[in-house]
């Protein structure tokens, strides 16, 4: 019989590639992988169920089922307050109630509805494995694989620094984890900085496991940029892809575009600084230089980088998570050969200057990143060798090679992935 494991995620799924490649890695060495995750508001409605691969689907809840038990609550406790005269618990009840009324409560309320039905779910599955990607699956991971009358091993795969992340509550974040962190029998992180900061702050060594692209050699060209965005044809493009959020660096970007003496910056995302981007870019006159392009699904997003003359990951130091990152685009940025333009944090030069696929500079300074820029695009050979460079190590970051990490800590665990992989 299959083992089984639960997964729990707090987005969508459509976009996440680390989990993507996990349940895929998992599935096909011969597990069930059952991954718990939502229908997040304001999004696209998505199918309740779904299946990725033989052996890996997925499963969305929306909240409903979460909010009907804290509205049956809030009414039950309500309806005894006034049949008892117990006046506190009937005014508090009401004045819960009462309060839906105002947006934010309402959100709130939607998030804990996600929380207790996120819960109820994963607890009335019976895995071998709870894994809870980040740390707001971890309660309810918790619960689910111990509160039971046999408990099921937990794995707490965190891919951000919870203690120092940007628009995080530090504190907030690092007591829940500090609490939970107690009960999970194995914890996986992203890389080696991350490992020695939570081997520093809570006194244990994590498992690294590396977010590398899985190894695609075929052309996937569908849509040119140079097309969409009215650009000749030898234009070249200097490309962001990702998330467009603050402490990205991406307002230096936008501050070092007019200094650049050849190419177009391409913005590829959405996110929370978007509409400021787009702000500043017209109030210095600069949608001939800087142009958006809305999120493009995972599976087209190669074809739109390989177009890229080259590529951007210019972190701001904000916090250690940014810090201390690895990067998932400067791994697809080798996928698709785009020599790279990189801020000089630990986990990134060591990629960016060990290999020699681009240059490090100081992410913070406007002027630094153009002058990076533009000593690429002004020697030829400096460029073209990045792209040899970029070629003879493509293999070397790919998760193929990565995935037996993963199958191997499952084995440690109790798992026969290598076992089942292998016959």
């Amino acid at each position: 019989m299959k083992q089984k494991i639960t997964m729990l995620l707090f987005n969508n799924f459509t976009n996440d590639a680390r989990v993507y490649k996990e349940g895929k890695a998992l599935s096909g060495a011969g597990y069930q992988v059952d991954l718990i995750c939502i229908q997040e508001a304001g999004k696209a409605m998505l199918p309740h169920k779904e299946e990725v691969q033989q052996g890996f689907q997925v499963t969305r809840i929306n909240g409903r089922k979460g909010m009907i038990c804290i509205l049956s609550l809030l009414i039950a406790i309500l309806v005894l307050g006034l049949v008892s005269g117990k006046l506190i618990a009937t005014i508090l009840s009401a004045l819960c109630l009462v309060s839906l009324v105002i947006p934010k409560v309402r959100r709130m309320l939607h998030m804990a509805s996600l929380i207790v039905e996120m819960t109820g779910v994963a607890r009335c599955r019976k895995p071998d494995f709870y894994h809870a990607h980040d740390l707001n699956t971890l309660p309810q991971a918790h619960i689910a694989a111990k509160f039971r009358m046999k408990q099921k091993a937990l794995i707490y795969d965190s891919h951000e620094v919870q203690t120092s992340r940007e628009g995080y509550h530090g504190s907030i974040h690092g007591f829940i984890e500090a609490l939970y962190i107690k009960t999970v029998d194995f914890m996986i992180v992203e890389n080696d900085t991350r490992a020695k900061y939570n081997e520093k702050i809570y006194g244990f060594l994590p498992e690294v496991l590396h977010n590398y692209p899985e190894l695609d050699v075929t052309p996937t060209k569908t849509t040119s940029l140079h097309e969409e965005l009215n650009l000749p044809q030898d234009e070249h493009i200097l490309l962001y892809q990702g998330v467009i959020n603050p402490g990205r660096g991406l307002e230096k970007l936008v501050a070092a575009a007019p200094f650049f003496k050849k190419g177009t910056l391409v913005f590829i995302g959405n996110g929370r600084q978007k509409s400021e981007l787009e702000t500043l870019v017209a109030k210095k006159s600069l949608n001939h230089k800087v142009k958006f392009v809305p999120q493009v699904p995972l599976a087209n997003l190669k074809s739109y980088t390989e177009q890229a003359y080259l590529g951007f990951q210019v972190l701001n130091n904000t916090c250690f998570n940014h810090y201390s990152a690895s990067s998932n685009k400067l791994f697809e940025y080798i996928a698709a050969g785009v020599p790279i333009v990189a801020c000089d944090f630990p986990e990134i030069k060591k990629v960016v200057q060990g290999d020699k696929v681009g240059l490090c500079v100081d992410s913070h300074d406007p002027m630094s990143i153009a002058d990076g820029v533009n000593a690429i695009m002004e020697n030829a050979h400096q460029y073209n060798q990045f792209k040899t460079n970029i070629t003879a190590i493509k293999e070397k970051y790919i998760w193929e090679n990565e995935q037996h990490r993963l199958l191997g800590y499952y084995t440690k665990l109790g798992g026969e992935s290598h076992r089942k992989q292998t016959n």
